[in-house]
């Protein structure tokens, strides 16, 4: 836990944009938190539920996006400030809780946190926030820099109680993972000494029960509140440089505007007419307009989606006003910028020889990788799932089809393992298994066979596990069970052994409750009870559900590690080896090796985790213990 972020005094500190972002919460009175984890917003998630009990709020890791969004409502609802922070896909499922909320106000400052991941880092797409903001009706504010993360959440709670509105703060990638010297505040009296998070819901049934005639007064009543906001916040949402620069201007907001900057350097100039807009939506109208009327020719730099441009080109129009205005036709839609991509659109616009050719450069960085071998992520070493993942192909053949989900294991799509054939977004596994199962009964040689997560089976796969069995389905579901939720930095979930205030719920139990055909537990590490489960479940029909279960492997290790523990670890026999290569080509572990000279396998000591899946692999019973505790 970062000192910085719980000091009740004013200071200077390093921190990432996402700290910075806690910190600002928590200068604002923050008392109720909850969230799901997803990358790139899972460290505000981490550092809030590292600090609730030093300072006394509450802070949860919720079943989903949706669930944490409506939980920080309640919360508002009951007079205590909230955040909620996700990625991007994240908003989808919180969309539905948006969308009616927005009308419906708060009481309390209700701050939402959404985390862009422009080009698509670790994300299945790179939708732009913005857009679920106007489409919602509520602002969003853009930070900059680390420093403005602070002080923008600090400001996105007093909009949302002055105009009692929801506020999306949105971030980017860029922006999460910067870090930067930032100032602090001081933190408000009582933190640490009582409980925030108690407060008292009044009742308001005529403005928190959404029937129709209910949700028209709301919307209009936010509609006209969205519009005083506009009106009356918009100039002090806005900075300009060089207000009397050249007749040439620039619009930006968020992490573009570093980008800009960068890129001034870059071409050897100064002295640009530059407008950063805090607030991307509704964005700023008269600051607008009267920047447009001080320039002959304007471009506007933001990334992924014209939202910014849009606005104003309508603003020109509507006041009239006769200025040439460029963006995306500059300026890349699509991913990520880079201040080189800023670079090339500023020299276009400003019809500049740029001293660098940078588009060589990016050309030459393309062919200068080409050339590199392509070296594919992996799971780690004694990854259960991997385990699980060559039992399920060795007990199902080719003849399978394998949706999958989102997690560590859609790695399982790479080879040699090639046990997803489809993932969408979390929980589609069961649904998309489904159909798959429903069209394809026409081909009886076929098995559907689908894996998903613990953590994302408690997130959306229990509605759609419901539906198969409702509707007498027939596949597989293999859920991989590690008891954490790994790829975002082992937060716990439902089904988790440790780290919940509650109870732990079992995921076999609630198969069988459901109704499944067949429900097994079993333990990856042995890959012939995995073998053996998945032909039992081949041999009848139905939705049968296999329960995956043994501990993620890094967890587990990071924390023998920590405690001084020992592990097994293996190595290869070069006698009985005879480089048939079934421990690489099949199974794949990253800590087995290829020795070309003398055309043997060979295990990296420094990475073997111990898990003994390669003996079982191996054909020729080359592989042994090595040692008992190393």
């Amino acid at each position: 836990m970062s000192n910085a972020l719980v000091s009740p005094a004013s200071n200077k500190a390093l921190m990432l944009g996402n700290e910075a972002i806690v910190r600002g919460a928590l200068e604002s009175g923050l008392g109720f938190f909850a969230a799901y984890p997803g990358t790139p917003s899972s460290e505000i998630l981490d550092a809030m539920i590292d600090i609730a009990k030093v300072l006394g709020i509450y802070a949860e890791v919720s079943a989903n996006e949706k669930v944490a969004f409506e939980a920080c409502l309640g919360a508002s609802w009951s007079g205590i400030r909230a955040m909620t922070s996700m990625k991007h896909v994240g908003l989808n499922v919180a969309s539905d809780a948006l969308m009616s909320a927005a009308s419906m106000g708060v009481r309390a400052g209700f701050v939402a946190v959404v985390a862009d991941d422009p080009s698509m880092w670790s994300s299945q797409n790179e939708q732009d926030t913005r857009i679920y903001a106007r489409f919602a009706n509520v602002p969003v504010l853009d930070p900059s820099t680390p420093q403005d993360a602070l002080s923008l959440t600090k400001k996105a709670y007093e909009l949302s109680e002055k105009y009692r509105t929801i506020v999306i703060l949105r971030t980017t990638t860029r922006l999460s993972h910067m870090r930067g010297e930032v100032e602090t505040g001081s933190l408000p009296q009582g933190y640490g000494k009582e409980k925030r998070y108690i407060g008292e819901f009044k009742k308001d049934p005529d403005r928190f029960v959404s029937l129709p005639q209910i949700a028209r007064r709301n919307k209009l009543e936010h509609v006209n509140a969205m519009r005083k906001l506009e009106e009356v916040e918009g100039d002090k949402l806005v900075e300009i440089e060089h207000a009397d620069g050249s007749d040439l201007g620039i619009i930006t907001g968020g992490v573009s505007y570093n980008y800009i900057k960068e890129a001034e350097t870059w071409l050897g100039i100064s002295g640009l007419r530059i407008m950063r807009t805090m607030m991307s939506y509704p964005l700023p109208r008269k600051p607008i307009a009267d920047f447009l009327k001080s320039v002959d020719k304007v471009l506007v730099v933001e990334e992924l989606e014209p939202v910014i441009e849009e606005q104003v080109k309508l603003i020109a129009f509507d006041e009239g006003i006769d200025v040439e205005i460029h963006g995306k036709d500059l300026v890349p839609r699509d991913f990520e910028l880079t201040p080189e991509k800023v670079a090339i659109s500023l020299s276009r616009f400003l019809k500049l020889d740029p001293p660098i050719d940078f588009e060589l450069l990016e050309r030459m960085g393309k062919e200068t990788s080409a050339l590199a071998p392509p070296v594919p992520p992996t799971l780690c070493p004694a990854c259960p799932h991997r385990s699980t993942f060559y039992a399920i192909r060795k007990a199902a053949t080719n003849r399978a089809i394998f949706p999958s989900d989102i997690g560590c294991y859609t790695l399982g799509y790479y080879p040699p393992l090639k046990t997803v054939d489809t993932c969408v977004d979390m929980g589609a596994s069961v649904s998309v298994a489904h159909g798959i199962a429903v069209a394809s009964r026409g081909d009886g040689g076929k098995t559907v066979v689908a894996t998903i997560g613990d953590s994302t089976f408690f997130h959306s796969g229990l509605s759609a596990l419901a539906n198969a069995i409702a509707n007498g389905s027939d596949f597989i579901l293999v859920v991989l069970d590690n008891g954490t939720t790994a790829m975002t930095g082992h937060q716990p979930n439902p089904g988790s052994a440790e780290g919940n205030r509650g109870k732990r719920i079992s995921i076999e139990e609630v198969a069988k409750a459901m109704g499944a055909d067949l429900v097994e537990v079993v333990d990856p590490y042995d890959i012939s009870a995995v073998v053996g489960a998945m032909k039992r479940a081949m041999e009848i029909k139905g939705v049968r559900v296999i329960v995956a279960r043994r501990e993620c492997a890094l967890k587990s290790i990071s924390e023998k590690r920590r405690k001084g523990e020992t592990w097994k670890r293996y190595a290869v026999n070069a006698e009985k080896c005879t480089g048939c290569k079934a421990c690489i080509n099949a199974f794949g572990c990253p800590a087995i090796k290829w020795d070309a000279s003398n055309k043997k396998a060979y295990i990296d000591p420094e990475m073997c985790w111990g898990c003994g899946s390669c003996a079982q692999v191996c054909p020729f019973d080359a592989i042994k213990v090595v040692d008992d505790g190393v």
